[in-house]
Formats: C-alpha cells, structure tokens, sequence
C-alpha cells in the first residue's frame, strides 16, 4: 500500500490532514498513550474517535488495521523510505514513534534498553493485571461473589506498584529522564486511582514516590492535551 487511500479504514474515517500520522483511538489507558506521544513529540496527526459504544473496533475498516480488535492504531504516510507505516499495538507505536523523532528514547543504546524494559513492565505487568482490578472493582467482575480473583489482582496490582516506587525513589522519572516509559506507565496510574477509585485496595497511600510521579505527569502540558484526544463524541 502506497498511499492513505489504499488503507479501507481511510474509507471508514476519511483524513482531515493526509500528510498528518492517523491516529484510530478512544481516550482508555492504552489510547491516551499514543495520543500523549504525539503531542509530546510534536508531531501533527489526525485524531479519529474509536466509538466502543458502537462496536466500531468490530468494524472490518477497523480490523483491516487492527487485528486483535483493540485500540490504538496508525498510519504513518510517511514512514520508513516514504512509504505509509501502519502500526498497532501500543508498546509498538510508541517504540516506532520514538525511533521516527529521535525524543523520549534516550541518547544510546543503554538508554534505549533501560527505558524498553519498563515500557516492557507496563506492557506485561501494570496493563493487564490493573485491568483485571478494573474489571473485578468497578465493572462487571464485582458482581462475582467468590472473593478469590478480586484479592488476586488487588495483590499484584499492589506489587507491581511497590516495584514502581522503590524503582522512583531518588529520581523522577521511572528510567531516569522523562521518556516513553513514562507515557506509558502513568496513564494506568491515573486510571487506577481516579477511573476505578481502588487506590485503598491496592495500597496506594502506603506509596512514597508514585503519588507525586502521577502528579508531576499530570502537570505537563502536552499530557493534558493528549489525555482528551481523540474526542469521546
């Protein structure tokens, strides 16, 4: 595929900017980060509104970009050697989009791996296990009587939270300079605390650091603006 519209969900979600990234998304913990990266990066792209509500991920223009049916995804119309570059996956965009700006990486290949392990324990760790807590705390899952799954994700959640913290003491960004890691992370964060309110199940006013990394995240300018994109309506 050569260019835009040779992609169908282009046909679905037509470019407002074909020379901007087009970003396939809905504000959730994964959707904001790549929104957040572009910002940060200062990149131009067109932000088009994923409707759960819906099923527009079910979609066949959605799912000819994004197989596993989950948001976020891209188009890059200028990719590597000038060609479009679709992308899904989260984890992926922000490595392609970090690699594409030179920013958020690092400034070596020592950087890089330290920043793509925590990238990596978000993505293996922090994402699943605090969306299994969303399920069982404030969805669907609390309805279950047997309290053995609900402790389960409570407990790991916890972990992992103390992992973040001990990582954050004497520093105030998770791999050191403020970098994709942290794009990354600290949605999850803010979504524990603020969207679920289980932040009492998993201990977080027992946290040192990781209260006041939310805060300094939170205050960035480009992180406002990326937290609201795409729009909802």
């Amino acid at each position: 595929m050569t260019t835009l519209a040779d992609f169908p969900i282009t046909r679905r979600w037509p470019p407002r900017d074909a020379t901007a990234i087009q970003l396939y998304s809905f504000p959730t913990p994964n959707g904001v980060k790549v929104s957040i990266a572009l910002e940060e990066m200062g990149l131009a792209y067109d932000a088009h509104t994923v409707k759960f509500a819906s099923r527009d991920q079910m979609s066949t223009a959605f799912l000819s970009l994004a197989p596993n049916n989950k948001i976020p995804a891209i188009i890059d119309p200028d990719g590597p050697g000038g060609a479009p570059m679709p992308l899904f996956e989260s984890g992926a965009i922000l490595l392609y989009l970090a690699e594409k700006t030179g920013r958020l990486i690092g400034s070596g290949p020592h950087d890089r791996w330290r920043i793509t392990q925590w990238l990596m324990f978000q993505m293996g760790g922090i994402g699943p296990m605090f969306g299994q807590v969303g399920f069982f705390h404030a969805f669907a899952g609390k309805e279950i009587e047997d309290p053995r799954p609900r402790q389960r994700y409570y407990g790991e959640a916890a972990r992992l939270l103390r992992v973040l913290d001990g990582q954050l003491a004497g520093q105030d960004w998770i791999a050191g300079d403020y970098s994709i890691a942290d794009i990354a992370i600290c949605p999850w964060l803010r979504t524990m605390r603020d969207g679920y309110a289980a932040g009492a199940q998993v201990g977080w006013d027992g946290l040192a650091h990781v209260p006041g990394y939310l805060d300094r995240f939170l205050a960035r300018p480009a992180v406002q603006r990326g937290l609201v994109q795409p729009p909802r309506d």
